[in-house]
């Protein structure tokens, strides 16, 4: 029987609690893996929030600009005026 030198053997054994530290202990591939996972679900959820709020500020936008435009045809083809508020129209001069 062939005996192993001491170096190689307890390189062998370095070797070995470094693999079962990667496999079994703290922060191993498994649990990588699923952080991974976690990860892009998170991204996933974070990308269709990001679209909704934005389809929500559009919107929100919109109604801001909407508002404006009835008021401003409202002033200008009805004559409307807000209290308090005296309304004075320039004509152009006939020629």
């Amino acid at each position: 029987m062939r005996r192993w030198p001491l170096s190689t053997l307890s390189l062998v054994l370095l070797l070995a609690a470094v693999q079962a530290d990667l496999w079994v202990g703290k922060g191993n591939l498994r649990h990588v893996w699923q952080l991974e996972q976690q990860l892009a679900t998170q991204q996933a959820a974070n990308d269709a929030q990001r679209a909704a709020n934005a389809r929500i500020e559009a919107e929100v936008g919109d109604l801001v600009e909407g508002l404006e435009i009835v008021e401003e045809r409202a002033r200008l083809d009805l004559g409307m005026v807000k209290p308090d508020e005296i309304l004075v129209q320039f004509a152009p001069p006939k020629r």
